[in-house]
């Protein structure tokens, strides 16, 4: 599996699982909409009163699940809040893959993270024999 590969792979993929630590540890997750960048960052928004925003802005460490049917993928990466140029090339990417993203763009309380994958695993127990690939960036 390449980069290229893997982010098409994604954009095929609007929903998916992140999880992220609890200030004591305890693993929690929620769905998010995913957009993704050529260079393999995902891109989501949330709002600053929820768990994900304060557990991300404390330890940027997370993952994510996406799937269809046998085929999953799982990704670890560090999230971060862009700033500046970065800020806008993120959240145009998001607003192309989420054009109802210009609404909750307006809320005082909407943050978006950058997640930059280091590691990725693909598994798709459809295929025979099964694809296992896994990916580190």
């Amino acid at each position: 599996m390449t980069r290229p590969e893997l982010v098409a792979l994604l954009r095929n993929h609007k929903l998916a699982v992140e999880a992220s630590l609890h200030p004591d540890g305890a693993p929690q997750a929620a769905v998010v909409g995913i957009a993704v960048t050529d260079e393999l960052e995902l891109v989501f928004d949330t709002v600053t009163t929820s768990r994900k925003y304060t557990n991300l802005q404390r330890d940027g460490r997370c993952a994510f699940a996406v799937w269809s049917g046998e085929l999953t993928v799982q990704l670890e990466g560090i999230a971060d809040e862009p700033v500046g140029a970065d800020r806008e090339r993120l959240v145009a990417c998001y607003l192309a893959a989420f054009p109802d993203g210009h609404e909750r763009a307006k809320w005082p309380t909407i943050a978006y993270f950058r997640v930059r994958v280091r590691w990725a695993r693909l598994s798709d127990y459809g295929a025979v024999p099964p694809r296992i690939e896994e990916l580190a960036a």
